[in-house]
């Protein structure tokens, strides 16, 4: 029978192990370990009666007092829109200019549409709503499609270039793809459509300028107009005033007339809710000026 050796410091009886030296002493479980050990098994036992706990295939158990995370979600968002439903019912029932005229209404406007924006649109527009590269700047009072609210509504509720029956169609020709330009039309037609933003321009030729304007006279017009301020109906942009999508740089407009452009959006009549779409409509309005 082994002879049990106690550790002359600390008084404990030792396991008989030794490693380089070194005795392990038999030390138990400090009692406020096992307390707390115990406290939370009990705690946590008591929490799988009482609350939602195990998955049981396509269910789970319910607990004794019925309720979880899920359920006080719901009352949240049953509370928030019986809280919501006044106001969001005077924006159904008000026309855009009741709504412009009542200063609480449009504080809703504000915040709500602040927070729809970024839900749903900020992933492309951006949170300030200025866009990108391929984007466009919702802030600078340039429209393709129109810019007031109607417009706006209109434009969220079909999309552009989607399925909807009615949507928005948005394409430029690829012109120098599908061979209707040569390369020497194209970059003269680029050439004057950069000099229309660009008054003061030395390194593209005015013989090639004049070219090009007689190539855009011949294939442009009919979309973007004889003085190339767009056409809204047909969603074609303005190129006058230096505000690009795709960028107004010389070779970036050689590839929108070489390779075309086609945009789209979709559309939101299925996600938002009218009441949602107006509110974003008022929101987007304001951000690109108010145009009425």
């Amino acid at each position: 029978m082994a002879i049990e050796e106690v550790d002359p410091v600390t008084g404990r009886k030792t396991t008989g192990h030794i490693w380089n030296g070194i005795k392990e002493l038999d030390t138990p479980v400090p009692r406020g370990v096992l307390l707390f050990l115990i406290i939370t098994h009990l705690f946590a036992a008591l929490w799988w009666i009482l609350y939602p706990t195990w998955p049981l295939g396509s269910t789970y158990t319910r607990g004794l007092i019925g309720t979880g995370q899920k359920q006080a979600v719901e009352r949240k968002i049953i509370e928030a829109d019986a809280s919501r439903a006044p106001w969001i019912e005077k924006i159904e029932t008000s026309s855009f200019d009741e709504i412009r005229a009542d200063e609480k209404l449009m504080e809703k406007v504000a915040s709500s549409g602040h927070q729809l924006f970024g839900d749903n649109c900020a992933a492309c527009h951006g949170r300030d709503g200025k866009g990108g590269r391929d984007f466009p700047d919702l802030t600078d009072d340039d429209w393709l499609w129109g810019g007031g609210p109607e417009k706006i509504v209109q434009t969220m509720t079909v999309g552009v270039n989607t399925t909807h029956s009615q949507s928005r169609v948005s394409q430029m020709p690829a012109f120098g793809t599908d061979e209707m330009l040569n390369r020497k039309q194209v970059s003269d037609v680029a050439a004057y459509v950069y000099s229309l933003s660009n008054t003061s321009i030395e390194s593209v030729d005015a013989s090639q300028i004049a070219a090009g304007r007689e190539v855009f006279m011949a294939s442009c017009v009919a979309c973007h107009g004889e003085d190339a301020k767009g056409k809204q109906d047909v969603g074609a942009p303005n190129l006058t005033d230096g505000r690009w999508i795709y960028g107004g740089g010389i070779e970036r407009i050689v590839q929108s007339i070489h390779g075309g452009r086609q945009g789209h959006m979709p559309t939101w009549d299925e996600r938002l809710s009218p009441a949602e779409i107006k509110i974003l409509a008022l929101y987007v309005n304001k951000l690109g000026g108010g145009q009425q």
